[in-house]
Formats: C-alpha cells, sequence, structure tokens
C-alpha cells in the first residue's frame, strides 16, 4: 500500500542574542543559573510538530422490522410479540446490550377484514463483532420473518474527545523529539517548554481523496465502517528552553585553559 508523500519538516532552532552594548548592567549581571545550569539570557528551540490518528466506530445500530398481518387481531399480536422477544433475547444473551440500548415501537392497524401488527426494534451494540453474530442468527432463525436494515456506524462524544486528546498529544510528543534531537545535534540539552500552542486541527470521517468513491460494493460492512471511521490530525507550534553546559563542566573546562 502507497501512502502520500508526508509534507516537510519545518524544524529551526534560535539563539537570541544577548542585549546590545550600553544596556543596563551588562558588563556586571552574571548569567541566570537555572537547576544546576548555566543560561545565556533567551536561548530557545522553536519546533513545529504534527500528528494524525483515526479510530474506527464504536457504536453500531441496526434496527429490525417485524410484521404480520392475520385475521384476527390476537392472532397478529401474538405473532410478532414471540419474534420481538426472541429477537431481545438473542440481543442481550448474545449481544451483551442493555435494556437501555434497546428501543422498540409498535404500531397496529386495521384494513378491510385484516389486522396488521408492526413492530420495530433499533438496538445498538457497543462490540461490532457481537453485533454481526446477533444479525446472522435471527437471519438463520427467524430467516424472511424480519427485516434487519444496514447497522449505522458512529461515534460516541466521550470517543471523539478522546481522540482529540491524543492527537494533540501526539503532535506535541513529536514537537518535543524534535526539538531533543536539535538541541543533542549542536551539544546541548532541551529545557522547560515556554510555549506550547496548537495552531490547526482537521477532523475528517471516511477515506482520504477520492480512491474508494467508486467501489463497486459500497454497501458491504468493511466500506459502511470505512466510511465511518474518524481522522484528526493536529499541529502544534512550541518554544523550549536550551540548557547550558553544568557548572562542573564550565569550572573543568575553566581550569583545563
Amino acid at each position: 500500500m502507497s501512502f502520500p508523500p508526508l509534507p516537510p519538516a519545518r524544524v529551526f532552532a534560535e539563539v537570541v542574542p544577548p542585549p546590545p552594548v550600553g544596556s543596563e548592567n551588562r558588563e556586571n549581571k552574571p548569567p541566570r543559573i537555572s537547576g544546576g545550569f548555566l543560561l545565556p539570557p533567551g536561548r530557545e528551540v522553536h519546533v513545529s510538530g504534527s500528528a494524525e490518528l483515526s479510530a474506527a466506530p464504536n457504536r453500531a445500530e441496526v434496527t429490525i422490522q417485524l410484521r404480520s398481518r392475520k385475521g384476527e387481531a390476537g392472532a397478529a399480536r401474538s405473532s410478532v410479540s414471540r419474534r420481538l422477544d426472541y429477537v431481545a433475547q438473542a440481543a442481550r444473551q448474545r449481544g451483551g446490550v442493555s435494556e437501555s440500548d434497546v428501543a422498540v415501537t409498535r404500531k397496529f392497524s386495521k384494513k378491510d377484514n385484516t389486522y396488521e401488527m408492526e413492530a420495530e426494534i433499533c438496538i445498538t451494540f457497543s462490540d461490532l463483532g457481537k453485533m454481526q453474530d446477533v444479525c446472522n442468527v435471527l437471519i438463520e432463525k427467524l430467516n424472511s420473518s424480519v427485516i434487519i436494515s444496514p447497522p449505522y456506524f458512529y461515534h460516541t462524544m466521550e470517543a471523539v474527545d478522546a481522540l482529540r486528546r491524543q492527537v494533540c498529544l501526539a503532535a506535541v510528543g513529536s514537537a518535543q523529539q524534535k526539538a531533543q534531537e536539535v538541541c543533542q545535534l549542536f551539544g546541548q540539552s532541551l529545557g522547560k517548554p515556554l510555549l506550547i500552542r496548537e495552531e490547526e486541527v482537521k477532523e475528517w470521517e471516511g477515506y482520504r481523496g477520492n480512491h474508494m468513491a467508486n467501489s463497486p460494493d459500497s454497501s458491504s460492512l468493511q466500506y459502511r465502517l470505512q466510511s465511518a471511521t474518524m481522522h484528526v490530525s493536529s499541529k502544534v507550534f512550541a518554544v523550549f528552553e536550551i540548557k547550558g553546559v553544568k557548572k562542573e563542566k564550565q569550572a573543568g573546562l575553566l581550569t583545563m585553559n
């Protein structure tokens, strides 16, 4: 599988020059000392970091329709009720769903001399594998007496918020890693962060580009899952302090000279 080329990394380090000649007490002002380090003023590294993460949907909603038309009202109700009980039982035992994940609506009507009972049961699954198992069992046991709609996949708000936090932290980690490598390149140590700002966030669902837009089987389960997959990208800008050499090392160098 080929992936699109990544954008070029934009990393740069900037050491702020000392105050200009003639500034107040410049000659007598010692360098800052922090945590045992000698720190010339304004030594910073500026970096950008980016990350992209994706998450498959964590909920699937399936609607099942039941219908019965009989000459007697009780027979129509009984036929639908028996199948409705079986569907609910299969969802609880095989799908692991609770009562709050099941919604049932009923409609009873009479036309001419026949009575028609309709029921619709909407089940929300948190386990996609169990959802498939339940649907397969219902088709096997109830055959054409039930109509099962294609599953509707979606993310809960908790899952979306978690993905947003994860991608932001990943982008910050990328920026920190870049800053660390820049400092190591010049024989310096990375200090504490002075500024971290998230500059850009993008969110989208489905495939990248249109390479699956003309899929011959757009109704397949795999296609629906991919179409509902959420992607989030984040770009951050960060400024880190650059530490100086240890005082002990500095003293040793002065002694050797």
